[in-house]
C-alpha cells in the first residue's frame, strides 16, 4: 500500500511540474501556443489577442508597451513567452525578477515561423504537437513556393501606415513573403526594421505595386489617398491592393494565408504587365 501511495505521489508531482501557467506577450505567440495544443495553459495574453476564438476569453495583461504587473502576479504564471524586438528588455527583466521563467524568439523568414512552432512546442511541453504543427506548416509552405516559380519580378511598396508613411525593410518577415511572391521590396535597404519614409522617396523609387495593410474594402479612402500620385507606375497600372494585417503582421502559421493573398495580388499585377 505504501509503495502504491509513493507511486501515486511521484506521478502527481511529475504531472504538476509539467503543467505550465503561461502568459503570452504578443498576439502571434498566443496563436502559436494554440497551434501546438498549449492554449488551455495560457492564463494571460496581450491586447489584440483575438485568434483563435478561445483566446478572447483569456485575461489581458497589457499592451505592447505596458504590462499590468499586479495582474500578472495574481495569475501566478510559471512561463512568459515574449517577442524579441517587440517586447522591451526592461519588461522581460522585470518578469524575471518576479521569478517567472522568460523565453523569447524573433522569426525573420517564413522558415523561421515553422521552427517557432517546434520551439513553442518544446518550451511549453508539447513537443509532439509542435512537431506535427511544424510539419503541416512546412508542407503548405513548400506547396505555396511551388506555385511561385516565375522569374518575373515587380517592385513593391508595402504600406503599414499612411501618416506618416511606414513600411518594412529587408530584414522583416514581410519582405521574405514579398520575395517569395515575385516582388522586390523597394525599401529593403532602409533602417530600422519598420522605417518611416517620405512620399518623395516613394515617388523616386516608383513602385510597380503598392500593397497596403488593411481589411479589403473596409476603408475605401485607404486606396483613394493614392490616386493623386498619378506619376507612380502602380497608380497607372491600377496595382493597389490590400491584405489583412493580422495575416501578415503576426508571425504565426496564418502568415501563409497572408502570403497567399499577397501572391494573388502580385499575380494580377504580373498579368497586367504581361509578365505572368
Amino acid at each position: 500500500m505504501r509503495k502504491l501511495l509513493c507511486m501515486f505521489v511521484v506521478v502527481w508531482v511529475a504531472s504538476a511540474e509539467a503543467e505550465e501557467r503561461i502568459i503570452s506577450l504578443a498576439p502571434h505567440i498566443t496563436e502559436l501556443l494554440f497551434s501546438v495544443g498549449a492554449g488551455s495553459e495560457v492564463v494571460g495574453v496581450m491586447s489584440y489577442s483575438n485568434y483563435p476564438e478561445a483566446a478572447k476569453s483569456i485575461p489581458v495583461i497589457g499592451s505592447h508597451d505596458k504590462l499590468n504587473y499586479e495582474q500578472i502576479i495574481a495569475l501566478q504564471p510559471t512561463l512568459a513567452i515574449g517577442w524579441e524586438g517587440g517586447n522591451s528588455s526592461d519588461a522581460m527583466d522585470r518578469l524575471r525578477d518576479l521569478g517567472i521563467r522568460v523565453e523569447s524568439h524573433a522569426p525573420h523568414t517564413l522558415e523561421d515561423v515553422g521552427e517557432s512552432l517546434r520551439w513553442i512546442g518544446e518550451i511549453s511541453g508539447h513537443n509532439r504537437e509542435g512537431e506535427a504543427a511544424a510539419q503541416d506548416y512546412f508542407k503548405r509552405l513548400e506547396e505555396l513556393r511551388e506555385t511561385q516559380l516565375s522569374q518575373s519580378r515587380l517592385s513593391v511598396y508595402y504600406q503599414i501606415w499612411h501618416e506618416p508613411q511606414m513600411t518594412v525593410n529587408g530584414d522583416h518577415l514581410i519582405t521574405d513573403v514579398i520575395q517569395m511572391c515575385g516582388g522586390n521590396n523597394i525599401f529593403s535597404d532602409a533602417i530600422p526594421l519598420v522605417p518611416k519614409v517620405s512620399m518623395e522617396s516613394i515617388l523616386q523609387r516608383n513602385p510597380e505595386v503598392i500593397v497596403m495593410a488593411g481589411i479589403p474594402g473596409e476603408q475605401p479612402e485607404r486606396i483613394g489617398r493614392w490616386q493623386r500620385w498619378t506619376t507612380l507606375a502602380a497608380i497607372q497600372k491600377g496595382n493597389l491592393f490590400e491584405v489583412h494585417p493580422d495575416l501578415l503582421h503576426r508571425h504565426s502559421s496564418r502568415i501563409l494565408d497572408g502570403a497567399e493573398a499577397l501572391c494573388s495580388a502580385l499575380d494580377i499585377a504580373k498579368r497586367r504587365a504581361g509578365r505572368d
